[in-house]
């Protein structure tokens, strides 16, 4: 029996429900959990978890949206100019100081919150949140890594803070004539790729969050941050730029990455490097104090494939000659990779690239894709700063072309997800194959043909075989057919990368039915945000599905549906004003 859902998308674009739902949010410096039960945490990034304050329950209806909610009598505001959000109409139960900066951190004896008059602080080791009583049901709170920066949140007044939150939404607003349902999404999708954009104490740039779940230690990522900034490029293309630099930083001299570069403040980088260092697992994983999960093999494809989106976009081609060693030094590595000189670098067998959960080895359609799209990045961008390594880029693209369907292509017309023909092949279908068609390494005709089986096979309602009826695109089918292969969440049929719903990965594919003028991009775009409306999931989720319900929420990548409405809008607005859309 079909159930009503627990939110509704409303014709302005935001979420209204009558139940209180948790509700993240997500600024430049301050982060957080609004509880149904009125827990307020508040975490700050760089610093980590700062305090819990706990109000009276609020009753609904609810009104969501970014950084906002609202009911008849209160309401969330998050500003964006400084760590610091305003409250109205609701009571102050109590203030706790975190105990630790992470789960990870050392347990600390926590100071006594002080009064001083209307405020209350609590203080931590890694900062400190004051909590003001303005009156008439207005409480503002401010948190800093220092008193100062938590000083300069309580300057607002709050109608600034409101008023920032408001200008906030409207940003976010990138179909305000799309259905209810596709608006909403939209405003979601946009909200998750530019909450991502985080900020040091002193308002420099400090990287791309990969979402709210992922900022302790604080770091940013290669992969995920390729995904969330593709609607950057064309929102705030200034952070692409310095997230390119960020990045820069974590490659070895041989080209070697990490899964991303940790930006840890002060305090909480103390306690990472204790815990790194101390923890056998972490140790052997992270193997410098500034790597996320070392040597990824994605990850340096993913830096150069970012510098040629930044030059495509904005014609700036600085980044390139400024790290063109860099980026040598990866095409370098991978070439070391290619054991049968036919143009197609082969993968180890160990569990570092985006399936962080299924031990991918030999020849692996996704880093195949990424390879030729960093070589078609050399050959055309790098002929001004080395023609002659230019042109190697380019002889090789040609040749991995033509290897790749001896080496992967199916029977059934799509590319097989791993492994090599002679030993061992997982022949399934994978919706992260699509890099091959978004980096143009097969041909039209192909793309198609692919398309059409991602739609048969991978879209629930069109797949009978799969049980759980019609809720999302499945990221791979059927599930993996070597257990050995895979570990953790992974390890069971339909979760994590054995065939959840990536949001992320949906917009990829609904990118690639809009490049390729096919019908149908809608579904994947809608379905996984229609989900999450009937489950009560209030903003972008990492990943789903129905036996194991979802990942964390406010997940950067999922900006990958803004992505495709940026890079397509005529094609969208057209057939929004057709109706086509419902």
């Amino acid at each position: 029996m079909q159930t009503m859902p627990m939110a509704n998308a409303r014709p302005d674009g935001l979420v209204e429900s009558t139940l209180p739902l948790q509700y993240a949010f997500m600024a430049p410096r301050l982060q957080g959990d609004l509880f149904p039960d009125g827990r307020l945490e508040v975490s700050l990034w760089g610093c980590g978890r700062m305090a819990n304050v706990f109000l009276e329950p609020w009753t609904g209806p609810f009104v969501y949206a970014p950084n906002r909610i609202t009911t008849k009598g209160q309401s969330l505001h998050v500003a964006q100019s400084a760590p610091v959000l305003v409250i109205t109409g609701a009571a102050i139960k109590a203030i706790r100081p975190a105990r630790r900066c992470a789960w990870w951190g050392t347990l600390t004896q926590p100071q006594k919150v002080t009064r001083k008059g209307a405020r209350r602080v609590a203080t931590t080791p890694w900062g400190v949140t004051i909590v003001e009583d303005r009156g008439a049901g207005v409480v503002v709170i401010a948190a800093g890594a220092s008193v100062a920066e938590a000083e300069r949140g309580m300057a607002l007044p709050a109608e600034a803070i409101i008023a920032e939150a408001n200008a906030y939404i409207e940003r976010c607003d990138l179909l305000p004539a799309a259905p209810a349902l596709m608006r909403s999404m939209a405003i979601q999708s946009a909200h998750a790729c530019l909450s991502s954009i985080r900020r040091g104490q002193d308002g420099s740039f400090l990287g791309l969050a990969a979402g709210q779940a992922y900022s302790a230690p604080t770091r940013t990522y290669y992969r995920d941050g390729y995904w969330t900034l593709q609607a950057l490029l064309f929102l705030d293309p200034e952070a692409v730029r310095d997230q390119i630099d960020l990045l820069a930083t974590g490659i070895q001299p041989d080209g070697e990455a990490p899964s991303g570069v940790i930006l840890t403040g002060p305090e909480q980088g103390l306690e990472w490097e204790k815990f790194r260092t101390t923890a056998p697992e972490y140790k052997m994983e992270h193997l410098r104090p500034t790597d996320w999960w070392s040597d990824h093999f994605d990850s340096p494809l993913f830096f150069i494939l970012t510098i040629g989106d930044y030059i495509r976009t904005t014609g700036d081609d600085a980044a390139l000659v400024k790290h063109w060693k860099t980026v040598e030094a990866i095409f370098r590595r991978y070439l070391g990779f290619d054991k049968a000189r036919n143009g197609l670098p082969q993968k180890p067998r160990h569990d570092r690239d985006w399936a962080d959960n299924v031990y991918r080895h030999g020849y692996v359609a996704y880093d195949l894709g990424l390879w030729v799209g960093a070589l078609d990045v050399i050959a055309k961008y790098g002929v001004a700063v080395d023609g002659k390594l230019a042109d190697e880029a380019r002889q090789t693209a040609v040749k991995a072309r033509a290897s790749l369907d001896n080496v992967l292509l199916t029977p059934a017309g799509w590319y097989a997800d791993y492994g090599t023909k002679q030993d061992f092949l997982e022949d399934h279908l994978t919706l992260d194959s699509l890099t091959l068609l978004r980096f143009d390494a097969v041909s039209e005709h192909r793309a198609k043909t692919v398309l059409a089986h991602v739609s048969a096979l991978l879209e629930t309602r069109n797949n009978p075989k799969q049980p759980y009826g019609d809720w999302g695109v499945m990221c791979t089918w059927p599930p993996f057919k070597r257990s050995a292969d895979t570990r953790a969440k992974s390890a069971f049929a339909y979760r994590y990368h054995n065939g959840s719903d990536w949001p992320y990965l949906s917009g990829l594919y609904a990118e690639q039915r809009l490049k390729y003028g096919l019908d149908g991009w809608d579904y994947p775009m809608l379905r996984w945000w229609r989900t999450s409306l009937e489950n009560g999931w209030i903003g972008s989720v990492e990943y789903f599905a129905p036996p194991f319900g979802r990942g964390s929420l406010l997940q950067g990548w999922t900006g990958m549906s803004a992505a495709a409405i940026l890079e397509y809008k005529p094609q969208i607005e057209a057939a929004i004003a057709a109706g086509k859309l419902e």
